[in-house]
């Protein structure tokens, strides 16, 4: 008996054609979404207004007003030991309790992407604020990212709950780009850096982009606004002191190219330790995450032991101190400013494997003190080494190129455009170096917690 002759295949399903961005602009849902966005964009800056200001206001109720409430005449400089392990107490009960584990892990780089949830935005918010008021070696930019985000999607959603997963999206965004619209300096620069780190490209890029711009854009108005209104003072990364650079010459090409090949190894020589070191906390959060905060506290203290300057280089994320930095270079010498990366390093590699923030500032900081150093060799002005040390480093750690290349300069106000061409030198070496190194070592990973598991 012969077989059975084959089924005929079923026909293949057609292709969905993709979406055309020229259509979706010219709808009429594409222009509410972008009332919506204007609409989100002025309260979710005035939140993350709020956030910013609060933390400034707890760093210096814990590190000024305490101790001489205290009885101190200043801040002993062993001050941050203790303060830093309450913060790892409660960072850990913050990741163990709430959800969404404090928010994204630092030391996996600036990730954003997918449809924020706002039911992590207290703990998000509380883990943020035990780590950065305190001291830890973090930036507020990744925990704004995500409050934004997830303030819109809540808001969103308590307004329209059947909302399509693609305006929640858009929207989310738009709430990112709000919260971050001032914190670089310039919305531009939140942008680019949004932009980048979410991997948007393509004819879709605008229809995502716009939105968030126009969020971006109200958003640095209020923060503006409130800067004059309340008198509590900036929260934008700003250079107000900047030397004079030099043309670009050939002596400069050179060291730009030897900036561009350290930061690669500096890179990894912070982020694989913070790496293993994650894999240890994450089986023993709770005492482990108290030995980091006072390992992070005792850093601090040699550091200004060693040079008698104050405890506040190393602690913190660096967006307050990078200006004075630059500012006051004269009064550092080459082996304080060697010390200063060393000891800043360290502490930032620990701050990435226990706490929660985001790792662009300190990145900043350690990169723009190492150009200070690398400027007192022939040929290289202190600016033109202040911005290749910046931009390479950065690259290294956020692996975001343009980025990193716009940080670099524009930050530098005019003086950037004399000095952009050897930024982008350094920061191309820099990101193929890195890319090169991360491909060579082995993956250092850990499995993520589940949300409730045991502190221990």
């Amino acid at each position: 008996m012969s077989a059975d002759p084959p089924a005929p295949a079923e026909p293949a399903a057609p292709a969905a054609a993709p979406q055309d961005p020229f259509e979706i602009v010219r709808s009429r849902s594409y222009v509410a979404l972008l009332v919506m966005a204007a609409l989100l964009g002025a309260p979710i800056s005035a939140a993350a207004y709020g956030f910013l200001a609060l933390v400034s206001q707890l760093q210096s109720l814990v590190y000024n007003d305490l101790p001489k409430g205290l009885g101190f005449h200043g801040t002993p400089d062993w001050w941050a030991v203790p303060v830093l392990a309450v913060s790892g107490v409660l960072v850990a009960l913050t990741i163990r309790y709430l959800p969404g584990r404090g928010g994204h892990e630092p030391a996996d780089g600036l990730k954003t992407g997918g449809i924020p949830s706002a039911a992590t935005v207290p703990g998000v918010a509380l883990a943020a604020i035990a780590s950065l008021s305190l001291g830890v070696v973090l930036g507020p930019e990744a925990p704004l990212i995500a409050l934004g985000g997830g303030l819109a999607v809540g808001a969103i959603r308590l307004l329209k709950r059947d909302a399509p997963p693609n305006a929640l999206a858009v929207l989310g965004a738009a709430g990112s780009f709000a919260a971050i619209s001032e914190l670089l300096g310039s919305p531009i620069l939140g942008a680019f850096l949004l932009m980048e780190a979410s991997g948007l490209a393509g004819p879709m890029l605008g229809v995502v982009l716009v939105p968030g711009l126009l969020a971006a854009g109200i958003g640095s108005l209020i923060f503006t606004g409130l800067d004059s209104w309340t008198g509590l003072g900036t929260y934008s990364l700003s250079l107000t002191q900047v030397p004079t650079a030099d043309r670009p010459t050939l002596a400069a090409f050179g060291w730009a190219i030897l900036a561009g090949l350290v930061a690669p190894v500096l890179g990894e020589v912070i982020r694989r330790p913070a790496l293993r070191m994650r894999m240890q906390i994450q089986r023993r959060r709770l005492p482990l995450s108290v030995l980091a905060g006072a390992l992070i506290g005792a850093l601090a203290l040699l550091y200004a032991t060693i040079t008698d300057k104050p405890i506040s280089g190393v602690l913190y994320s660096g967006e307050s101190t990078l200006g004075p930095l630059l500012a006051d270079h004269a009064t550092y010498s080459v082996g304080t400013l060697l010390l200063l990366v060393a000891f800043k390093s360290l502490a930032y590699s620990v701050s990435l494997s226990s706490f929660r923030g985001g790792p662009v500032f300190p990145a900043l900081f350690v990169g723009g003190a190492g150009g200070l150093a690398m400027s007192h060799l022939p040929g290289l002005d202190v600016t033109t080494g202040f911005a290749i040390g910046l931009g390479a480093l950065s690259v290294a750690m956020l692996r975001l190129p343009m980025t990193c290349v716009l940080l670099a300069t524009l930050l530098l106000g005019s003086q950037g455009l004399t000095v952009m061409p050897l930024v982008i030198v350094a920061v191309v070496v820099a990101y193929v170096g890195t890319l090169r190194l991360t491909r060579r070592s082995a993956p250092v990973t850990g499995e993520p917690e589940p949300i409730g598991a045991p502190a221990s």
